[in-house]
């Protein structure tokens, strides 16, 4: 009998792109069937891991522009045993727009994304009029978006930009997610400075009638 492989036996956590116009082979990077779940600034992975860990039959996938963050995520995870967990260097709205198959995600994680406070620089904000299109096209039916930020006026964009989108109705964040927290969420939350969180989910067009 042959001995399983290294690479079998431990797959690389960091996904390496072979095409930018191509979209991801998601079975590829998870062989094993099972809902997906994306982080888009994943971080150090800290939220990223802690949710692998309490849900095994989860596949997460980390995004992050940031190679020594990627890095951090691609060390943590083996040593944690974790199989359920892989992480992508790239620009998260490309990724939305033209790296994800459609209807592929179950949830969509945007978690304290740079807030870009700055009046000339608010069109760098990940969460805008657009976005709630390029969610849509990725998640599954009823698949939802969670969203957390400290900064008001962001957060206050957050829920404009949602709520005049008809792909989106919105939902609770689930107890047991709101309890799963990020790293800087744990600094903010040491300094006192509250969580604002908003959910939404996709309406399932199948059940439009027409």
């Amino acid at each position: 009998m042959e001995e399983p492989s290294s690479a079998a036996a431990k797959p690389e956590v960091l996904v390496r792109l072979t095409s930018l116009v191509e979209p991801l082979d998601l079975t590829a990077l998870f062989p094993r069937p099972g809902p997906l779940e994306l982080e888009l600034g994943s971080g150090d992975g800290g939220f990223l891991m802690r949710e692998a860990q309490r849900h095994p039959e989860t596949h997460f996938l980390g995004v992050e522009r940031l190679l020594g963050r990627i890095r951090k995520l691609e060390r943590k995870a083996p040593r944690l045993g974790l199989k359920n967990v892989r992480g992508l260097r790239v620009e998260a709205t490309y990724l939305l727009q033209y790296l994800l198959p459609p209807a592929s995600i179950r949830a969509l994680h945007v978690y304290f994304p740079d807030p870009w406070p700055k009046l000339r620089h608010r069109s760098r904000r990940l969460v805008n009029a657009g976005f709630p299109a390029l969610a849509a096209r990725v998640l599954e039916p009823e698949g939802a978006v969670y969203l957390r930020t400290d900064d008001p006026d962001y957060f206050a964009q957050m829920q404009e930009v949602f709520s005049a989108s008809p792909a989106f109705a919105p939902c609770e964040t689930p107890r047991e997610l709101a309890e799963v927290l990020t790293d800087f969420e744990i600094d903010f939350l040491a300094r006192g400075t509250p969580t604002l969180r908003a959910a939404y989910r996709r309406v399932d067009d199948r059940r439009q009638p027409g």
